[in-house]
């Protein structure tokens, strides 16, 4: 009995549940990523627990198509001719190559043949989709000759990849976008760009103020649009802070000949997922992206983080307010950090984390140096409770 009860605690475990994400890591991916807007949620749950209108024309009772609203957002915010969704930004890649570059060539800079968790390699995913991968240039250095010099009569299309989760930095040169598109039309080939985290518009006219600098070097879509890119591909959680989603955005026929690849209806997304994605869009549309829990935590006022934090520090014995950062995470803006307050306890960093893991939720923090760190910019304000409850009894004097 005790071995089954061991079984069963352990097996209980890996069962999803809610937790505290103290760590300061925006998009953990571990912890799920981007937390929608609780308004995404409930038309979530709104569409998942009943029927919806899902592939129905109201106008007329006729079938309808699950992608017709979502699709028509995306131009607007966008300005591309059509889009596309399905449940993941490796779907899309993968869909966009199998549709317009199996059994011909693609040519990649070498510094962008990136690797992501999870082991997923773009080298491996073009081999599945039985294009053939050309590298070009150096890891550190590729001019878009590289990419001329590649090219013949097999080269199906460019691929630009943005590498969102590392930076090359010293001794360093990569071709623009701008010049790998103006090399695809030349030799009229579709370019197509992965931008990976989806930075809608490096503008971010949804913020008050100049853009945070933090986002200095992340590409938005709407840039990559306008410098000619024919077909763009970007996630829908991670930088736009709704579902998981792979969107392709672009012109017009490329989008309709993704659309009709047999292997798009493995990857769409439920009804569930584009209603939560629907209203995440709207937000932007309407100009009140700013208040999407993504952009209210990278954006959280540090004045307001010191008090909250002190007001806990001010329950838990050992516990001090210091200077810290926090990062975007999930292979989004590499290199950048937010800095702010933070709640350190010296010493803690091993058996406080897993005291704090073992609390009810559970609650995720950092360990530097020895010492237990928790950042309340993930922490949401009114979870400030469970958080100084979990360190008093992960902390005792």
């Amino acid at each position: 009995m005790a071995e089954a009860a061991r079984i069963a605690v352990g097996l209980e475990m890996t069962r999803q549940r809610p937790v505290v994400n103290a760590t300061g890591v925006i998009l953990h991916t571990n912890l799920g990523r981007a937390p929608m807007a609780s308004e995404a949620g409930r038309a979530m749950h709104d569409t998942a627990v009943g029927y919806s209108n899902l592939e129905l024309d109201l106008g007329d009772g006729s079938r309808g198509g699950r992608l017709t609203y979502v699709s028509a957002l995306l131009r607007s915010l966008t300005g591309a001719e059509d889009a596309l969704v399905v449940n993941n930004n490796a779907a899309a890649l993968f869909l966009t190559l199998a549709a317009m570059s199996s059994g011909r060539s693609v040519p990649v800079s070498r510094g962008e043949l990136i690797e992501i968790g999870g082991s997923y390699r773009l080298p491996d995913l073009m081999a599945a989709t039985g294009t053939r991968l050309v590298e070009v240039g150096t890891t550190n250095r590729t001019r878009v000759g590289d990419y001329r010099a590649a090219m013949d009569e097999s080269t199906a299309l460019l691929l630009k990849v943005h590498p969102s989760n590392y930076r090359i930095e010293g001794f360093s040169e990569e071709a623009d976008l701008a010049s790998v598109v103006d090399l695809a039309h030349e030799r009229a080939v579709p370019a197509v760009f992965d931008a990976g985290s989806g930075l809608l518009d490096d503008r971010t006219p949804w913020l008050p103020g100049p853009t945070p600098p933090w986002l200095s070097r992340e590409p938005g879509i709407v840039q990559a649009l306008d410098v000619g890119a024919d077909l763009v591909m970007f996630s829908g959680d991670k930088l736009l802070g709704g579902p998981q989603a792979g969107i392709v955005v672009g012109r017009g026929e490329l989008i309709a000949g993704l659309r009709r690849h047999p292997a798009t209806r493995a990857m769409r997304m439920d009804g569930g997922s584009l209603a939560a994605l629907e209203w995440t869009l709207s937000t932007y549309a309407d100009k009140t992206a700013a208040e999407l829990p993504l952009w209210r935590m990278a954006t959280a006022d540090p004045a307001e983080l010191r008090r909250r934090s002190e007001t806990i520090v001010a329950r838990v014995s050992g516990a001090r307010v210091v200077e810290g950062a926090s990062t975007i995470g999930a292979g989004s803006v590499p290199g950048a950090r937010i800095p702010g307050p933070v709640i350190e306890i010296p010493g803690r960093g091993e058996t406080g984390f897993g005291e704090l893991l073992s609390f009810d939720p559970p609650i995720v923090a950092r360990r530097e140096a020895g010492d237990l760190v928790i950042d309340l910019r993930t922490v949401r304000p009114e979870d400030d409770g469970v958080v100084a409850a979990g360190l008093e009894a992960a902390c005792p004097s």
